[in-house]
This record gives structure tokens, sequence and C-alpha cells, in this order.
């Protein structure tokens, strides 16, 4: 080896040298680091005296501890006194309270908050008497009362004041009321005359009111002129427990002067505290009797302050205004928006009968005012407006306009919060009762909530995008089916198949599921199933199809199991042969649901057809991540209980809602017949009246659950066929329009790999993916389509599709990989944890 040049040597040197100082100052930190832990170990003789003699018994043990042992063990003898009280409450009086008094003279913050804490215990649990507790423990709280540490002294104060409550009058005047007089002398410290203020505050409550006139009026007086602003400020907090304590005629002529002195006080704590208190001793000054001239120029008042600050000019530059007026401009703002949020107790202030004439210009400046703030805050308050006004609501059908237009994305957030109710008085007109859509004289609501969720979309504010889809699902109840079908159902696609994030999407695909489930004619809902299957279902994209996965979910749950089976059972288990592997597994976390809809025997040919589906992944599955999430499936499919042609206590509810979700969807297309028949007789539509009347005479709720926009699938109820007849009638003939022979001679080889499943149990018979059980519902009985007419918004074709994507639309595998092109493996990985 060649010895390194000179220079070389010499970088080493110094580089050696430098190190060497180096870890000799890290010698250095490491040995004043390991001091304080050497410190910490006991040495035998500190061992020996923290060591105690088993035999004591718990008495001894916490006497001897008080006496010899350290703080720690002090403070856990004190932590555990209720426990020594409660088992033997004689003996820890006796012995072990006079040690824990000794030991609190001296005593750490530690053990003077466990004690605080450990009497007040004792008190809840009244392990003894209230005589006994105030003969042995208040004099040891009070002592403490006045601790240099301001937590502890609140500690113990805390507990003197729930002590007050317990204790007899005569114990609270000669132990507590008596020592107070001179506690709350100028003479005696901060500390003690703020601990005053609050105990003053408590004893009112205990006295009658000629003992609080003589005793305590006369303290609180002094206080509330105390010379610090904090003993003002705490003493004026106290005054509403006061004012409850003396009464009304008291209250006025005692506590009112002091308020009003106080709220002139030249510390800003001190006036906020008599603002607060004020309001709360309103009702005891009796504010609500105004004279006719009191209430008109309260009223007057608020209505200027509504527009404090709007009549200045507003065309300057904000860089040239000085900057007290900038900050006067910030308080006008902030006294129109407290006033916006005060506006619903004005309504009752006023009466909601005189609201137009009195309120509702002030209603319209709020609603228009320049600044976010306040619009923000009177959308908030939209809902309790329109509630309070009832069958005046109409009146601010404009301002819910102006409001759904706002150039602001926060005050549209805050106005969707309770859309569906505010659009559910307006059209209803405010009552009860079902009456005509009161909406129609509101020709620009639908042109506002198309325009509001356009600039949502457009923004990057997203949630409030979804909040608005998601409330967009009230509209089947407020307007009607058609305006939904030609101004909603096109849009919610677009964003289905364009939008890029995910939640809006799945809010988007929840929306239209709900339109499509109270959708009134069958030609409409027949254009949106076959937009869905071949656009979705059948797309070249695969995030499509996994929208489509999605959206059959949202069926499953909002629509009856008969309707699922007729028109998305084998377009969702035909995605088992997807080529893409985040498509099949989000379908296999989809199939234990898709298999929930199938009733025994009808659905038998769609149970033989899910079974071969999973049998061909078993076999053919080459993603080991899907691999594996079809055999935990298959153990799930093979532990449900399948439903069948009678009913079972164990599904009882879920049938009954089930077959409830099927009469309505008769109902819907019986309605479409009336309405046919009646257009026929004299060209008028059928009046929501009638459908009404049709729906009580069915006892089939129409309107949508309050929830249906967030979670709940449908409406719920208890309704069961009167007659077989009906039953028999009202059944539906399921869709078998797809080729058996062609499906079974696609996968004839399945059979063949049958043994090579590594999941045992598995078998092809019709019980095979679970054990059966019996329940009997009345089927679907939709009707076919007439394709003879198709709206001009959805493509025409001559029949819906039933059957598998790869016997109807084929989709070449190669360009259905991802959105617009097969991406690589990497990118499909990338979506497993969520498909």
């Amino acid at each position: 080896m060649h010895p390194p040049p000179p220079a070389a040597a010499a970088a080493a040197m110094d580089f050696g040298q430098n190190s060497l100082f180096g870890y000799m100052e890290d010698l250095q930190e490491l040995t004043i680091i390991e001091r304080p832990v050497r410190r910490s170990l006991k040495t035998p003789e500190e061992i020996e005296r923290l060591t105690v003699d088993e035999d004591l018994s718990d008495i001894e043990r916490a006497v001897y501890l008080l006496s010899a042992g350290q703080d720690v063990q002090g403070t856990s003898v004190i932590a555990n006194l209720p426990f020594l009280m409660r088992q033997n409450p004689a003996e820890t009086l006796r012995r072990v309270l006079p040690k824990v008094r000794e030991v609190l003279h001296v005593a750490g913050v530690e053990m003077q908050l466990t004690a605080a804490v450990s009497f007040l215990t004792i008190l809840q649990e009244e392990s003894v008497s209230v005589h006994t507790y105030a003969h042995s423990f208040l004099q040891v709280i009070l002592l403490h009362l006045e601790h240099r540490d301001t937590g502890v002294s609140n500690a113990w104060l805390e507990t003197l004041l729930s002590v007050i409550e317990v204790l007899p009058k005569e114990t609270l005047r000669h132990e507590i009321l008596n020592p107070l007089v001179s506690k709350a002398q100028l003479s005696q410290t901060v500390q003690s005359r703020l601990v005053s203020c609050k105990i003053l505050g408590k004893l009112t409550n205990k006295f009658d009111a000629h003992t609080i006139k003589r005793e305590i009026l006369p303290l609180v007086k002094s206080l509330c002129q105390d010379v610090e602003y904090e003993v003002r400020s705490c003493m004026c907090r106290q005054l509403e427990n006061i004012a409850q304590g003396i009464g009304t005629e008291l209250t006025k002529s005692v506590v009112l002067p002091e308020l009003i002195e106080l709220s002139r006080d030249e510390g800003s704590s001190v006036r906020l505290a008599a603002f607060e208190t004020l309001v709360n001793l309103l009702d005891v000054f009796d504010t609500g009797i105004f004279t006719p001239d009191q209430h008109l120029r309260f009223l007057e008042f608020y209505k200027k302050l509504c527009t404090l600050g709007l009549q200045q000019e507003n065309g300057h530059n904000e860089n040239q205004i000085p900057p007290q007026i900038l900050e006067q401009e910030k308080k006008y703002i902030s006294v129109r928006k407290n006033c916006a949020y005060n506006f619903p107790a004005m309504i009752v202030f006023v009466d909601p009968k005189n609201f137009h004439l009195e309120l509702y210009s002030t209603f319209f400046c709020l609603c228009h005012d320049p600044e976010v703030p306040v619009r923000y805050t009177i959308a908030i308050c939209f809902y309790e407006v329109s509630k309070l006004l009832n069958s005046g609501v109409y009146l601010i059908h404009k301002e819910l306009i102006t409001l759904l237009q706002d150039e602001s994305l926060e005050v549209l957030d805050a106005l969707i919060d309770h859309l569906p109710e505010i659009l559910e008085l307006m059209s209803t007109g405010g009552e009860s009762s079902v009456q005509e859509n009161k909406l129609s004289s509101l020709p620009d609501l639908i042109p506002a909530l198309t325009a509001a969720e356009q600039r949502a979309a457009a923004s990057l504010k997203w949630r409030t995008h979804e909040k608005l889809l998601q409330k967009y699902a009230c509209l089947p109840h407020i307007i009607s089916s058609d305006q939904i079908y030609y101004r909603f159902l096109q849009r919610m696609f677009t964003i289905m198949m364009t939008n890029n994030v995910l939640p809006v999407q799945k809010a988007a695909s929840r929306t239209l599921c709900i339109f499509l489930r109270y959708n009134r004619k069958q030609e409409q809902r027949h254009e949106v199933i076959q937009k869905l299957i071949e656009q979705l279902g059948q797309g070249k994209s695969y995030w499509n199809r996994l929208r489509f996965l999605d959206t059959c979910e949202f069926i499953i749950e909002i629509f009856s199991k008969s309707f699922f089976c007729k028109y998305f059972f084998l377009p969702a288990i035909e995605l088992t042969h997807d080529p893409v592997a985040n498509v099949r597994m989000k379908l296999c976390y989809l199939l234990p649901k898709v298999k929930s809809t199938l009733k025994i025997p009808a659905d038998k040919h769609l149970l033989q057809q899910l079974e071969m589906c999973v049998r061909k992944l078993l076999c053919q599955e080459k993603d080991k991540d899907v691999l594996a999430i079809v055999k935990r499936t298959v153990l799930e499919l093979d532990r449900m209980e399948m439903s069948m042609d009678a009913f079972q206590k164990k599904f009882y509810e879920k049938d009954l809602l089930d077959q409830e979700k099927e009469r309505e969807e008769l109902l819907l297309m019986e309605m479409e017949q009336l309405e046919k028949e009646k257009q026929q007789n004299d060209g008028r539509p059928v009046s929501d009246k009638t459908f009404e009347k049709k729906r009580r005479d069915t006892k089939t709720p129409t309107t949508l659950p309050k929830s249906i926009p967030i979670s709940v699938p449908g409406p719920s109820g208890t309704s069961t066929p009167s007659t077989s007849k009906e039953i028999k009638k009202s059944k539906l003939i399921r869709s078998q329009s797809f080729n058996n022979q062609a499906f079974h001679a696609k996968y004839g080889n399945l059979d063949k790999c049958a043994s090579k499943s590594s999941t045992a149990g598995y078998t092809s018979s019709v019980s095979g993916l679970g054990k059966t059980s019996v329940i009997s519902l009345p089927d679907d009985s939709f009707r076919t389509r007439n394709a003879s007419s198709t709206p001009t918004s959805f493509p025409s074709n001559p029949s819906l599709p039933s059957t598998s994507r790869g016997t109807g639309n084929s989709v070449d595998p190669k360009s259905s990989g991802s959105k617009d092109t097969q991406p690589r493996k990497a990118t499909l990985k990338s979506r497993k944890s969520n498909p």
C-alpha cells in the first residue's frame, strides 16, 4: 500500500485532531447528561427509608408515610384519602386527617391540588355527614383559599363553592359570611378580594332577602367600586346570581344602578362584564313589556344599526383612507353582522304578521349588504327566518334567489346547509299539509340553482360543490319530474363523467339515483338506465366503470331488490371480466351487497351467473391482490343467508322496507298511466293532489325522507298486501332477455377449474354461496319501454341493455385500462387502496 501524499497526511492529521477535540466535547456532554440519572438512583439507605412494613394496616401505613415518608408518598396517601374514608371513616378522621393538616402547611403545589380534589370527592361520595364534614374539613379548605399559587387557590375555591351548597345556614353565617366582611376590605390582597366576590355570588342563594340586603349587599357595593378592575369585573359577573336571590324590586333599586355605573367603567373587561350581565337579566327587568313608544324607538334604533356605515361614500381608494377611518368601518361591519345574527329575534319582537311592513326593507338591505360577513350571517339565519314567517315565507322568495346568486361561495355554502328545508317551506307556503306547489310563482329558482352549482363547480372549493349536490337530492318533492329530467339529470351525468374530485362524483351519482327513483315517466327512467349502463358500465374509461359500481351500490340502497336485479345485476357482475384490476377488485367488495338482492327460487338463474363469475375469478385471476380479496369475498358469500318466497322473522324489517320500495315504484308507473289517460280526456296533467290521494289510498309515501340526501335509502314503513290476488296482480315479470345459451357457452369450461380453487366448501349448487331462508315479496312489474319517442337529451336505443357487456357493446381491452388509454401496472396498484 502506498503512503498518502504529504498534503493528504496533513489533512488527515488535522481531521484526527479536530475529531479528537469533538469526541472530548461529546464525552463531556454525555457526562453532564448522565449525572441526573446517577442522582436518580437510590442508595441502599434511601431504599431502606422508602420501604414500608407489609404487615401494617392501611391506616397505620398512611400515618407512617405522612410522618416519615417523602413528598411523593404523602401525595399518594392524600389521593387515597377517599378510599380510607369509605373503608374506616372514624379512624381516618382521628389518625390520618390530623397528619394531613400538618403536611399541607408545608406541602407543594402537587400535594395541595391532590388534597383539594380528595376533599371534594369525599363530599360528593357522602362518606360522612354534613356536620362531620364541616367540623373536620371546612377549616382546612378555608385556610388554603389564599394560597400564593393561583391554581391551588382556585382549586380550593371550587371545593368550597361545592361545600356551600350543602352546609346549613348557621354554619355558613359563622364560618364563611362573618369572616368575609374582613376578607373583602381594600386592605386585603387582590386574590383575597377576588375570592370574596365569588363566595358572595354563591351565598345569595342560601339566605333570605332581608339577610342579603343587610349583610351581603353592602359588601357587593364595596367590591363593585374596588380600585382594581379585576375585582370590579369579577363582582359584576356575580350580580346575576345576586339578582336571582334578592328578587325584582331589590334588583331594580340596588343592582341595576351598579350595573349602569359599571357599564361606563374605564376598563373594557368591566364594561363587557356589565353588558353581558345586563343581557342575562333582561327577563328580571320585565323588558318584554314595552310601551308603544318604547317599542317603536327600539325598532328604529335596530334599523339604523343595520345600515350603519352604508351612507358614507365607498368610491375612495383604501390606500388613501386614514387608519382610524378603516378601523371605524370594520366596527360598522361588525355591528351590521351582529344585527344580521339577531334578525330572527327581531321578527319575534315585531310579530311575523308585521314583517312586511316593519322589517322587510331591513332584511333586503342585509341580503344586499356590500360586505361578505354580513351576507354570510344572514344566509345562516335564512332558515330560521323562513320558519318564523310560516305562511308569509313567499315574501322572501326574491332574497333566496339573491343569496343563491351571490358572488361569494361562502354565502352560498352557508345558505345550502338548510336548503332542503327552506325549499320545502317555500313549496308548501309554510304549511304542513300538502298543497299545490307554490314555487311555480318563482320562475327564477331553477336557473338560480343551476347557476349556483356551476359556480361551485368552477371554483376550487369542492366541498361546497359536494354539499350542494347532496342537497339537490331534495328536488323531487320540490319541483316537477320533467324539470329535474331536463335541467338537472344531464348535469349529474356530466359531473360523473368529467369531474376529477371523487367525493363530488359520488355525490352526483347518489343524487342522480334519487332523481331516477322518483322520476314519474317510465320512458325517461329507461333512458337514464340505458345511459348508466352504456356510458359508465360499458365505458372505455376504467374510471367510469368504477363510478358505475358506485352507482350500483347507491341503487341497491335506494331502489327495491327487484329493480336492481332487473336492470343492473348482469351489467354489474359482467365487470368480473374487466381488464383493469382495480375494477375487478371494487366489484369483489360489492358482491355481498349484489347477492343480497337475490330471492330464491325466482332469481335462481342470476345466482348461477354470480357463481360462475366468482368461480372464474378464483380460477383465472392473475393479480395477487385481487385474488386475495376474491378469496375473502367467497368466504363472506358462503356465510350469507338468502331470501326466499315467504316471510321470515330474521328479515322482516328489511323485507317490509323492500316491499314498500316496490309498491312505490309501482305507484309511479300507475300514476304515469293515469296522467296519460287524463291528458287524453281533457288535456290536463294530473295534479299533485291526485297523486297524493292515490298515495294515501295505497298507504305509500311519496315525499323523500328528511335525511335522504345524505344517507337514508328511501321511505320506510310497514305495509303488506291485502289479499293474495293483489300480490299476484302486482308481481313483476323480471327481464330475462339475456342469452342463457351464449352465456353458458362462454363459461362452459369453468367447472373444470372448480377443483383448482384454493377455497374449500364452495360448490356450484344454488345454495353453494350461502344458506337459504324464506321470504315472499311482490316482484317488480316494470313494463316494457315504448321506444317510439325519446327525449333529445339522451341517446335513443331500441332496447334496454340487460345482458353482459361482451354480448352487447364490445370494448377493446387495450383501450379499457385507463381513463383514456391502458395504464401501466404500477398506476393500477396505486388505486387499490381506494377502490
